[in-house]
């Protein structure tokens, strides 16, 4: 058992943790493209600027909020239904990354 380690093992903090959760949604969702469709253009516009925003150093949350709003415009682009339903459902989980908080240790 580790005992208060806190100050000499790296904590997560709360934007590493959401970084962290997005970058697995947008594995995740890259993964779910398995096939052209009508509009997968606008997906991949958003996953080039999605991937260049998670290479930043910095952490700017309203940037990540921005992306997920782009993202919703990507469903309105996409009429194939079973790939709106995959990249809404991807929406909902980038909501719940950005929710994350580092545990406490």
């Amino acid at each position: 058992m580790m005992s208060s380690s806190k100050g000499t093992e790296k904590n997560l903090n709360d934007f590493e943790v959401k970084r962290k959760a997005v970058k697995l949604v947008v594995a995740h969702l890259k993964k779910k493209v398995s096939r052209e469709y009508m509009g997968i253009q606008y997906l991949i516009e958003w996953f080039e600027e999605m991937d260049a925003l998670l290479e930043k150093e910095e952490f700017d949350i309203k940037e990540y909020y921005e992306m997920r709003k782009q993202l919703n415009s990507v469903i309105e682009s996409t009429l194939d239904e079973e790939m709106r339903t995959k990249i809404r459902n991807s929406w909902y989980s980038f909501g719940k990354a950005l929710d994350k908080k580092a545990k406490p240790y």
